[in-house]
């Protein structure tokens, strides 16, 4: 019995040190070019420029292991999210802007990758929530290339802002 102590204090013991970091990483991008014909559209398709740009995100995200793909609810965003959506055989959830990190998205995503795609002035917005701070500017509204990775490591919170073309 006395052994039996001791070897189940050194598991506690050797559980509680060698646990490796919890690590939440997001990566945030803005919808892929739209079709601006017609002013009045407010849902409007991607132009032959942006499903080549929506293609091009799938292969620059080709080694990374997403456990969930987001988007708003809005044609530019689907069919931005929709390629890398499918190379990793995952469904798009679609996410309220208005609600951006919430807590239920916050339990959801805790401990994993995922890819947010939203808009010009909601995007950073969503990097600034999950940072706590207003680090990031609305985008330009010619910007489509702009990825911000985000991370949180027990607590600790990093972003990177890249231009991917």
């Amino acid at each position: 019995m006395k052994y039996l102590k001791f070897f189940l204090l050194i598991f506690i013991l050797n559980s509680c040190t060698n646990k490796e970091p919890e690590v939440t990483t997001y990566y945030l991008i803005r919808h892929a070019e739209k079709d601006r014909t017609d002013k009045n559209n407010k849902n409007p398709n991607l132009t032959e420029k942006g499903k080549q740009r929506a293609t091009n995100w799938a292969k620059t995200f080709k080694n990374i292991d997403f456990d969930f793909v987001y988007s708003t609810n809005y044609n530019r965003t689907i069919q931005t999210a929709t390629p890398t959506a499918t190379t990793k055989n995952l469904d798009i959830i679609f996410y309220n802007p208005k609600e951006m990190f919430d807590t239920d998205f916050q339990k959801k995503t805790k401990g994993k990758t995922v890819l947010v795609v939203g808009h010009s002035n909601s995007t950073p917005q969503f990097v600034n929530k999950i940072l706590d701070d207003n680090k990031y500017e609305q985008i330009s509204d010619d910007n489509n290339a702009n990825l911000y990775i985000t991370t949180i490591t027990n607590g600790v919170k990093n972003s990177t802002l890249l231009k991917i073309d």
